[in-house]
């Protein structure tokens, strides 16, 4: 499993040769507009967290650009179905088995509507299984007690958490919420992408150090691998 980080929230996964882009935000990301050519991105499936502009703001234009699947709440499923484009459905607490693995969309605390003010449902998370390494995505969200519920059914290998503060977990929830889902590996996203999100790097790596856990800040483009 390779992760790709593009930016915000916006993560390139490729499991089993296939191709899953997580919230799309690029053209509209001072951050990564002039690093990343959307021409460029390959994506089989799209999964979206919810219906904010910076996370759904390219995915009409990549998922048309590719034959992509969307994947996320029946609202935002809907949205984009009647936009001609293939979607899959899903709400909280349920799982599907894709080509690239297993999915379930688990719970998030946060709002969710486009720029059009069309209602997007509720927010959610993923948790992903594929190619024998199991994934977190919380999307943007508070620190939230049923988080308690993801170790119950999943051994997370890695969790990808919201860190910048003010619209979702700053570093100290984010420290909170690795213990409820007892994951010490952390990818940290939704940072340092406007003036409400700026983060101090040293201090937040020093902070989840000091917890014994790793906190991973990519720079735009740079990969890990499971």
């Amino acid at each position: 499993m390779k992760i790709t980080f593009y930016g915000h929230n916006t993560l390139l996964i490729k499991i089993k040769e296939v191709n899953v882009l997580i919230d799309p935000f690029i053209s509209g990301n001072p951050l990564s507009k002039d690093k990343v050519d959307l021409s460029t991105i390959k994506a089989d499936y799209i999964l979206l967290t919810h219906a904010h502009q910076d996370h759904v703001l390219d995915a009409e234009a990549i998922a048309k650009a590719n034959d992509a699947v969307i994947i996320s709440n029946y609202e935002i499923a809907m949205y984009y179905q009647k936009k001609g484009i293939e979607v899959h459905p899903m709400n909280h607490g349920g799982n599907w088995d894709f080509k690239f693995g297993r999915v379930k969309y688990v719970n998030a605390v946060h709002t969710s509507s486009f720029e059009d003010g069309t209602y997007g449902g509720q927010p959610g998370g993923f948790v992903i299984e594929g190619e024998h390494k199991t994934i977190y995505i919380a999307g943007d969200t508070a620190l939230t007690m049923d988080m308690k519920l993801i170790p119950l059914g999943a051994k997370l290998d890695l969790a990808i958490l919201p860190i910048g503060d003010n619209f979702t977990m700053g570093i100290d929830d984010a420290i909170i919420a690795s213990d409820f889902i007892a994951c010490d590996k952390i990818l940290g996203v939704h940072y340092d992408t406007f003036g409400y999100i700026e983060i101090d790097h040293d201090e937040a790596k020093r902070k989840f150090f000091e917890r014994d856990k790793d906190l991973m800040l990519l720079e735009i483009g740079e990969s890990i691998e499971l």
